[in-house]
């Protein structure tokens, strides 16, 4: 039995970029932790959708522990900081936010989690946080840093494959269908070169979207994540893609859990 460590920005973001893997490990027997740096405090929710005294970071701690369950997460903790807002809001730079802690405090934060819970494997984000987000490109920076505090050798950044996106894309437009994924002129992911696992995840995308729906505050039935066809999520998310310092070149990895744990 291995550990698996997820460290992520916000609430919700655990099931969309490493919901499959994290399900797949706690099936086959292996303890899964969810640590997320925030509350998302600064999501956005439809008016009246909140109690009248209930405040949204509460909303969301509620989801997170039911997106959990669902995902086998054995243990969820929370970092304490503010939720940071996109890039280039005055959000950013606010008292307490992630994206102005600093980097070696909050990665010891971290690494007494990896450290306590004897970390086999650590999950963060890519060096651009997927697509610039700060609280993301944050994970990266203090995820690398605990890792390296608490002695944890298997790190993966969680990515999007973007040449495997404008495929799709591509494929859509010949067929005459809507558009798949985000605009072309948004960073979004690492080219396939640079990626170095992918893990099949299409036994668990029942899982996967079971734990995007107990994210209702911010993934609405209308969302782009709950609408599409079954057959189109399994597309977009059947596979979940890693980047490993030291693996490659190429996709040399299909699991991210050690085999002989």
């Amino acid at each position: 039995m291995a550990t698996l460590v997820t460290f992520h920005a916000h609430p919700d973001d655990e099931c969309i970029a490493t919901g499959g893997v994290m399900r797949k490990a706690a099936d086959e027997g292996h303890r899964v932790v969810l640590v997320v740096a925030t509350r998302g405090e600064m999501g956005e929710v439809p008016d009246g959708f909140l109690g009248a005294d209930e405040q949204l970071w509460q909303r969301r701690v509620e989801e997170t522990n039911a997106a959990a369950e669902i995902l086998g997460v054995q243990r969820v903790e929370f970092l304490g900081y503010q939720d940071s807002g996109m890039m280039g809001e005055p959000s950013n730079d606010a008292e307490g936010s992630f994206w102005t802690a600093d980097v070696e405090e909050a990665a010891g934060r971290l690494a007494k989690i990896l450290a306590d819970e004897r970390a086999d494997v650590l999950t963060i984000y890519d060096d651009n946080g997927g697509y610039g987000h700060p609280d993301h490109i944050q994970v990266h920076r203090v995820g690398v840093r605990a890792a390296e505090l608490a002695g944890v050798e298997r790190v993966f950044q969680a990515t999007m494959n973007r040449d495997e996106i404008r495929r799709h894309q591509q494929a859509a437009a010949e067929q005459g269908e809507s558009d798949f994924g985000p605009p072309e002129d948004m960073e979004i992911g690492k080219p396939e070169a640079e990626i170095t696992a992918a893990v099949d995840v299409t036994p668990y995308l029942k899982h996967k979207r079971a734990a995007m729906r107990a994210h209702a505050s911010q993934i609405s039935e209308e969302s782009f994540f709950l609408a599409m066809p079954d057959e189109t999520f399994a597309i977009a998310f059947g596979t979940e893609w890693f980047i490993r310092q030291g693996q490659g070149p190429g996709i040399t990895e299909t699991d991210l859990l050690p085999t002989t744990a």
